[in-house]
């Protein structure tokens, strides 16, 4: 089956990746604890993990969860991953970094001028980071699946939905379902949609 390399997501760590363990038995799985939190920087970190991943056991599974699935699909591992597992992953950041700038009430202006402004809700704003964002557009050709919960407020249904198609990716759903995958019915229902699938690919 291959290796398996979890990437976390904001506030999270490589440990959660022990979750996953029972759900591909007899494969090595990694949770990556990355010292970085910039596309640029971590999905170099990602990176360096997957090719000597592969190096050593063959082309990867890869789960990536939330923002940890945005800077996996910044890494340019694409022919390193024999199938990757998105959850609640965040697939369009300038539309979620303007959304925070409306909510800070911070035009491009002030923060063009100022470089990075902090927020009441605990997120530097950087006009290097949308910048960057803006210049580097998803590009991703490796085969994905997509777990999004319909109550998800950083990625749009319709954004989800576009990628999907966009990239000939599986998008499952959970009606209900918050960004946050982490009640016992919500991780439940992500164990079911890795096996299955896992089950499915195997036939």
């Amino acid at each position: 089956m291959g290796p398996v390399l979890y990437i976390h997501g904001m506030g999270g760590s490589a440990g959660e990746a022990a979750h996953y363990e029972p759900l591909f038995p007899g494969s090595p799985v990694l949770g990556l604890d990355y010292r970085t939190d910039t596309p640029w920087e971590t999905g170099a970190e990602i990176r360096e993990a997957a090719e000597k991943l592969a190096a050593e056991q063959g082309r990867i599974i890869l789960i990536a969860n939330s923002i940890g699935a945005y800077y996996s699909l910044h890494a340019g591992i694409d022919p390193l991953v024999r199938r990757a597992y998105l959850i609640s992953p965040i697939l369009d950041m300038e539309k979620l970094i303007s959304g925070m700038m409306a909510q800070a009430g911070v035009t491009e202006a002030e923060l063009e001028q100022k470089g990075v402004i902090p927020t009441s809700f605990g997120v530097d704003l950087s006009w290097k980071y949308l910048r960057w964002v803006r210049a580097h557009p998803l590009r991703w050709d490796a085969p994905t699946e997509i777990l999004y919960g319909s109550l998800d407020t950083f990625t749009t249904r319709e954004t989800a939905e576009s990628f999907a198609k966009a990239h000939g990716a599986g998008l499952t759903v959970m009606e209900g379902g918050e960004h946050w995958f982490h009640t016992e019915a919500q991780m439940t229902f992500l164990d079911d949609w890795i096996r299955d699938t896992e089950r499915k690919k195997a036939e």
